[in-house]
This record gives structure tokens, sequence and C-alpha cells, in this order.
């Protein structure tokens, strides 16, 4: 055959083929073009599921009594890893996890990172390899017994080094082959090792997405937007934010993921298992209005991951906001003065010589509010935290001595001492035991039983007594040795009656949780197992020692009803409820009357004379001296131990003639009850503007010349 020939047709044959071959794949790129079919979907045809996510609704915020907005919601944009969406294959996984973190890098917001927080081991990076060692700290967790779990299903023993169990879960995670050697770099090694053993520590699943990343910028969402990548959401999360923070702590409370305990009930109600809710506080008292109502998001994706289409199921329904009683201006007021009140008692303390004098004092609470509707103006408790750094500082704050965790104004409970006699004298009064001119030849010693003679703290003090004195001079001096004697003829029965138709002993009404106290007396003495009642006891119990013990807020709701004569309020801190950012109320906080005393006006107006005597000649004038404001109150300083300074304690009202405001402040270890006399006298300088509130000086006419 000719050779030529030969050549020319193999040339043809050739050219035909290349043609082919371009034909084909030309019709393969304009298929792919115009339908966006690959290979793989044209021989694993697209398929699409659905799921549901969670749309957050947003938590309502607190107001004061003014407007001012105390807590309120601050919005971040976070990085969560999917599970549903995210790759199943190890290297994909990895390169997911590797990008997100390179944008972060990028974009400069590494410390935005939420770091792993759970792995039982320590590593190093040295000369390309990577070296493991136990984490000790890791073991203590709850989070142990997981991983026991986990190595226990690989095949790892219960001995086995730390190398030898790294070298399971690093093949597991696809960093390295069966002979160990790494199939990436090992400084992204050492990062996907952590991560992907956080995932399993931390139980990632289709129910408990991880978070990557907080507050991330726009900046970033947008480039891993941009790479395609897979695997991840963003979650639009809000936090609480303090716009007073350090004030108002106690009683504004705190929110977290609902505990355990309490799983089951929330979710009857339709929670989620993973909401927030209140645990303390206003944030718990009114979770009913505060808490909103999460939406539903359809979320479409075909079957490579990639998301194409979303459609709102249901849309969340934020939550309403709250408005409390509480005047912030007062509240903070009230706090300064309860801490320079702690401060005065210490240095007043290292003036004197000897012991229990005070130089123990670190703590206490102040109450107000108004007798006129029992709204409370001011729940104050020292010492106090930051609600804004509460997770960062709970190791140290739980591990303080002086209980900073502890609401004093509500949950703390103390011996009432001499504030406990102006209730005692109303009963005495109104019983018939005595008139406002009853007169008393007091001892200093009170004889009247063999086995028990109780001493006036006069006769202590000075070996002196009060001599012969009626009820207002009694109140204003604090004789117990007259009040021994009302007691004793009062009975007991009687006093408890009394006392507790002025509300000690009793729930106050508020609807924060709170200390009920103990009023003393027989019944709590059988009810609870201890020794029985003695008539020694009703003396003690007439000066407010024995068994009493009351919250800060339970004298204040006291001395309220002693001021309206009888008529007991309920304590609220509810101002009005209203549509989240607007102030139109939807439910309106109301005042109620618990109960009515059929007590004698006289006997009250007698005792609040008296109280005002207290105020202007008596145990607390000096404090008091020139004050512009008429006040009535009463001092009481109640014995703790005998390693202890004793408590102080003061309960006032002003104005005299029409009270407008009612304030009580106990100061653990204080010494003397005048002391507490400070925080009260600083919390009303401020509502009355008077003293360092007071408005300043303008000149008057002598500048106009």
């Amino acid at each position: 055959m000719n050779r030529k020939h030969d050549g020319l047709w193999r040339y043809i044959v050739i050219g035909a083929i290349f043609v082919v071959v371009c034909i084909v794949y030309i019709g393969m790129f304009v298929d792919l073009q115009v339908t966006g079919q690959d290979y793989y979907s044209m021989s694993n045809p697209v398929t699409y599921t659905k799921r549901s996510v969670k749309i957050q609704a947003q938590r309502g915020e607190i107001y004061d009594r003014n407007g001012n907005k105390l807590v309120g919601n601050e919005f971040f944009n976070d990085i969560r890893l999917d599970y549903a969406s995210m790759p199943k294959t190890n290297p994909e996984k990895n390169s997911v996890i590797l990008s997100l973190l390179g944008y972060l890098e990028k974009t400069g917001e590494t410390e935005k990172l939420a770091a792993y927080r759970y792995t039982p081991f320590d590593i190093t990076v040295r000369g390309g390899n990577l070296d493991f060692s136990y984490n000790d700290d890791f073991f203590e967790t709850t989070r142990s017994v997981k991983y026991e779990k986990i190595a226990a299903e690989l095949g790892i023993k219960e001995d086995a080094g730390a190398e030898e169990a790294a070298a399971v879960f690093m093949y597991r995670y696809g960093l390295s082959d069966k002979e160990g050697v790494l199939t990436v770099a090992a400084e992204d090694a050492a990062k996907l090792f952590c991560y992907r053993m956080d995932f399993d520590m931390c139980d990632f699943s289709a129910l408990s997405p991880y978070n990557f990343a907080a507050d991330v910028s726009l900046e970033y969402i947008a480039k891993i937007r941009e790479a395609s990548l897979r695997g991840f959401t963003v979650y639009c999360r809000y936090s609480r934010t303090y716009n007073y923070p350090g004030y108002a702590t106690h009683l504004l409370g705190r929110i977290q993921k609902i505990p355990a305990s309490d799983v089951e009930y929330y979710t009857a109600m339709g929670y989620p298992i993973d909401a927030y809710v209140g645990t303390s506080g206003a944030e718990y008292a009114f979770e009913q209005y505060l808490h909103g109502v999460d939406g539903e998001m359809i979320i479409t994706e075909d079957s490579y991951g990639n998301i194409v289409g979303t459609e709102i199921k249901r849309e969340p329904t934020a939550g309403l906001d709250v408005y409390l009683t509480i005047d912030i201006g007062m509240q903070m007021a009230a706090e300064d003065s309860l801490a320079y009140n702690i401060e005065y008692v210490k240095l007043e303390a290292s003036y004197e010589p000897g012991e229990r004098d005070g130089e123990d004092c670190e703590a206490g609470a102040l109450t107000a509010v108004d007798p006129k509707t029992g709204e409370v103006l001011v729940l104050a408790s020292y010492p106090t935290y930051d609600l804004s750094t509460y997770l960062e500082d709970l190791k140290y704050l739980g591990a303080d001595e002086t209980a900073p965790l502890v609401n004093r104004a509500l949950n703390g409970t103390f011996q009432p001492g001499s504030t406990f006699k102006p209730g005692v004298a109303v009963a005495a009064l109104d019983a018939g035991i005595i008139t406002p001119y009853t007169i008393i030849d007091t001892k200093g010693k009170y004889e009247y039983y063999s086995g028990y003679q109780p001493r006036c703290w006069i006769y202590l003090m000075y070996n002196d007594t009060h001599g012969k004195i009626d009820v207002t001079e009694a109140l204003q001096e604090s004789c117990n040795y007259f009040f021994y004697d009302v007691g004793r003829q009062l009975t007991i029965e009687k006093l408890t009656e009394y006392m507790s138709s002025f509300g000690l002993g009793q729930p106050t009404g508020i609807e924060l949780p709170e200390k009920t106290g103990v009023l003393a007396g027989p019944e709590y003495r059988s009810d609870n197992g201890l020794e029985p009642w003695t008539p020694g006891d009703t003396l003690q119990a007439a000066i407010g020692q024995s068994d009493n013990l009351f919250s800060p807020l339970q004298i204040s709701m006291y001395t309220t009803t002693l001021v309206n004569n009888g008529v007991r309020y309920s304590a609220r801190m509810l101002h009005k409820v209203c549509p989240y950012g607007s102030d139109e109320p939807v439910v309106v906080g109301e005042s109620s009357i618990i109960s009515t005393m059929d007590v004698s006006a006289e006997a009250c107006e007698v005792v609040k004379n008296a109280m005002r005597d207290v105020i202007e000649n008596g145990s607390a004038s000096e404090m008091f001296e020139d004050y512009p404001i008429t006040i009535g109150g009463k001092t009481g300083t109640a014995q703790v131990s005998k390693v202890k300074s004793d408590n102080a304690i003061f309960t006032a009202f002003a104005p005299f003639d029409d009270p407008e405001l009612v304030v009580t402040s106990v100061i653990e270890q204080g010494n003397t009850g005048a002391n507490a006399g400070v925080s009260v006298k600083g919390l009303f300088d401020y509502y009355f503007g008077v003293g360092d509130y007071a408005e300043p000086d303008d000149g008057g006419d002598e500048d106009a010349e």
C-alpha cells in the first residue's frame, strides 16, 4: 500500500476523533451552563429536603417607673456550625473549619472565636509533629464521663497513655493515617483536633448546634457566604444589657438557659428546651410578660447541602416590656448611701477601743416604700455585683464570705430589736393594758420572775434606770424594762395576734421570692420541735429579740401599716406592662389592701408622735439635728452573738404629717441602731432635695446687684 495514502488516512481518523471529542465536551459545557446540572446530578438526580429552624424572639425590656430603661437587648451575629448541612467526610469537614478560621484571621476577628471548652488533652506542636499529654483539669468535670464512653467505644483502654489515646482520635478525625502520619499541617491539625474533640464532648448534633464565633462583623459574614462554605448558619442573638451596671442588681435578676430541674415545667408551657428564662429577681417574677414566642423558618436544601429556599412559617413575637415601681435615681442614691453607711460604721469603730463595736461591719440592706400604695421604690442590698460581668465574676462571688449574691432586702432575716416596740406599744394601748398616761417605775432589773430577771440596756451600761416613764418616753429612750412589763401583761398570744396583723412573719405580697421570717411565739416553737415557750421568752419577744426574725422589707411594710393606722397594703413592684417598644399599658399594677386592723387610731397617733420624739429628742436626734423635714422613726440594736458586733436597724417615715416614704435600713454588725440612720438620712436627702442633694443657691438679689 502507498505509504503516502496510509499517512493521510491516519490524520483523517485522528482529526475525526478530535472533532467528536470537542463536540461532546462543548455539548456537556452548554448543558451545564443552561441546565445547571453536572455529572453528579446526571448520575444522581437532585433531591430536596426541608428542615425547621428557630427564629429567636426578643425578650421584653425592663424600665423603672419613670421610663428609664434598666435592662435592654443588644443584638449580635454569631456563627453556629450546623450539623445537618455540615459535610460528612473528614476532609470536607476539616476544610470548612479551617476556612472559617482563616476568614476570621483575614478580618482580624480571631478574638471572637468561641474557645473550645472541653478537651482531655494538652497539645504541643514540635517540629511538624504533635505531642499530647492529659489535661488533669478536664477529668474533674462532668464531661469526663462523655469522653470515657467514647473512648470505650473506640477501643481505647482505660490505662492508655495520652499519645496512644490521641492517636485513635487523630485517625477518627482524618488528621492522620493509620500509621500516625499527619495528613494536614501540624498547626492546622492541632486546631482541628481541639474543635473536633469539642464537637464530641458538646454533643454536636442536629438538635444541638455548635457555637463557633460570637458577635462577628457583617464583613466576615459576607466573605464566608461568598466562599460558598457549607455547614454554618448565621444566628442573630440578643444579650441583656444593663444601663446602670452594678445598681439594682438583686431586684433585676438574671436569665439563663432553662435549669435541668425546670425543663418539664417550661417545655409543658411551650418553651423550646434551649430557651432562656428568668431565674431570679424581676426577670423571674415577670417571666410571663417578658418572654416572647419564637418564630419558625423552613429551610430547603438540595442533596449537596446548598440552601435553595427559605420560608417564614411563623413570625417571632417579642415579649412585653415591664415597668417597675422602682425609681432608679432613688435606688442609686440608696445603694451609694448604704455603702457609705458601712464605711462610716467601720471608721467610727476604728476610733473606739476594744472589739465588737462595728469594725466587722460588711453588709446591709435598705428598702423604701410608698405608704399610700405599697409600691416599692427602693430595694437595695450590699455588697452587690455587676450583672454585666456576672459569669466572669461568678467564681469570686460564690467564694466571697460577705455573700454578695444574697438579696438581703428580701431574703436576709434579722431580729428587729427595738423597732419592734412601736407595734407592741400600739397593741398595749389598743388592748387597754396601758393608756398614754400610764407611768411605770422602771428599776433597771426586771424582777417579776424569780428565775429570770433581764436588765435594761441603761442598767447594763451605766447601772442606772429610766425612772418613772410613760409610753412616749419609753419609746423615746427605748426602755427595755417598760416593754418587759407591757409584754408580760399583754401576753404572748395577744402580742403575736397584733404583730401578725401588722404583717410581721407574713408574706409582704411582693412579686419576687422572699423569706417570710419568724414571728416568735409558742406556735413557732411547737411547729419546729424547739424547746417549750417560757414566760421569760415573752419578755424577750416584747423587745424584738427571742425568735423574731424579719426581712428589711417586712419591717418597712410593718411601719407602713402603723403609719396607716392599721391598713396593711401588699408590697408591689409591678408598675405596668406594655407591648415591646411602646409605653401604652396592657396591664397596670394595682395597689391592694391585704387587711385592715381593728385598732384604735388614737393608739397609732400616740405611737407615731413618740416616733417623732425619737428623731427630735431621742436616740436618733444627733443624726437628724436641725433636719428641715419632720420625721418619725425608731432605732433598734439586736445582739447577734458574743463574737460579732450587734446589728443596727432603723425604720422611719416622712414627712411626718403626710408620709410619702417609709425607709428601713439594716446594717449587719452596725453596733448601734442610730448608725443605720446614716443610709436612711442619705435617701431622705435625695428624695427631699436637701443636704448634699440640695439645689445650689443662685445668690438671689445680691447677684442681680
